[in-house]
């Protein structure tokens, strides 16, 4: 059996977050090392390892996800102007393997700044 990931850790609520939103479903925290002004991760809470690993049993989880990055959005008040990156594998810069997404705002964005884990 494999090791909890930290963000199953976090929604366990073993290792403290600073937490922004969370229902049944996911749970939004702020990033640890932001790469932008306003940088907060969306974790579904049934462990994921990258979005490539995802089924035809988590579309309704995967719309969810999409559809809270919106009202958080909205809550930090960025719906206007924001990124949402996923990072799928190592190669792609994941560093947790535990399915995430990225909403990044407040930053003017360039072809260099993806770095996101």
């Amino acid at each position: 059996m494999s090791e909890d990931s930290l963000f199953t850790k976090i929604i366990n609520r073993e290792i403290p977050a600073d937490i922004v939103y969370e229902d049944d479903q996911c749970i939004c925290i702020k990033d640890i090392n932001p790469q932008a002004p306003t940088h907060v991760l969306v974790i579904p809470a049934k462990p994921i390892a990258k979005l490539a690993d995802a089924s035809d049993e988590d579309k309704a989880l995967l719309g969810h996800l999409m559809l809270k990055v919106g009202e958080i959005a909205r809550t930090l008040g960025v719906e206007d102007a924001f990124r949402v990156v996923v990072n799928n594998g190592a190669g792609a810069g994941q560093q947790v393997f535990h399915l995430h997404l990225h909403i990044l705002a407040n930053k003017s964005f360039d072809e260099g700044s993806l770095g996101m884990r």
